[in-house]
């Protein structure tokens, strides 16, 4: 399931990280690279060990745990923490797939990469190209969204950033192991839940409202790993 997640960071905030990031240096992006991708990465990353990176991050990561719609759709369980990339000049990242299992830098945990995050951090109109392109059964998906905007996708999909030409584009992305591994499931649970929420709003807590949520919770009692 690709969704769109409006409004993950509010406009102040954005500009408050971006001008945190602005102060940076950055690093050639492949040294978080594995051999296949490097061959088709061209972009810059901020250090991890930058003084600005740990509270950014945090503070990505708390803005989509606040999120309803990001928590009912990936249902997480494990974050690893948000990083921040750079595009200008012709950068780009071809076509590829991000590795199954990675390991938290900081804690040295192995987490199952279920679902992949970006929030963009400036408008489509401060850059020409810059598109998140990612296919799926259904096709082939452009992404270009507000700033404080954020795409969730399979991390199992192939997804590529197209060349930016003009301007800067930055963002921050990352990685969720979530309680429910199968992405057919949590899109079923992901729909059922904003279901019963349409329900609850136009009818109140009705028997049937009641009775649907005790089968989305026993659904999710039978397909989550803890």
């Amino acid at each position: 399931m690709l969704l769109h997640i409006p409004q993950v960071l509010a406009q102040a905030e954005v500009a408050e990280i971006r001008q945190a990031l602005d102060t940076q240096g950055w690093v050639d992006g492949l040294r978080s690279t594995g051999p296949q991708a490097a061959n088709v990465k061209r972009n810059l990353q901020l250090d991890t060990s930058s003084p600005v990176f740990a509270p950014l991050s945090q503070r990505i990561a708390q803005a989509l745990q606040r999120h309803p719609l990001f928590v009912s759709a990936v249902l997480p369980a494990t974050m690893l923490p948000p990083m921040f990339n750079r595009y200008e000049g012709g950068g780009h990242y071809g076509n590829h797939i991000d590795n199954t299992i990675q390991t938290d830098r900081f804690t040295g945990q192995k987490v199952r990469t279920d679902v992949s995050t970006t929030v963009f951090l400036n408008d489509p109109d401060e850059y020409e190209g810059g598109e998140l392109i990612a296919e799926d059964s259904f096709g082939t998906h452009e992404i270009k969204l507000d700033a404080g905007d954020a795409i969730v996708y399979p991390s199992t999909s192939l997804h590529r950033v197209e060349p930016v030409t003009r301007g800067v584009r930055v963002a921050s992305f990352l990685w969720t192991q979530s309680l429910v591994r199968d992405a057919w499931r949590r899109s079923m649970l992901f729909e059922l839940d904003m279901t019963i929420l349409k329900l609850r709003n136009q009818f109140g807590d009705t028997a049937e409202v009641v009775a649907l949520t005790g089968h989305y919770h026993k659904l999710l009692q039978q397909w989550a790993e803890t």
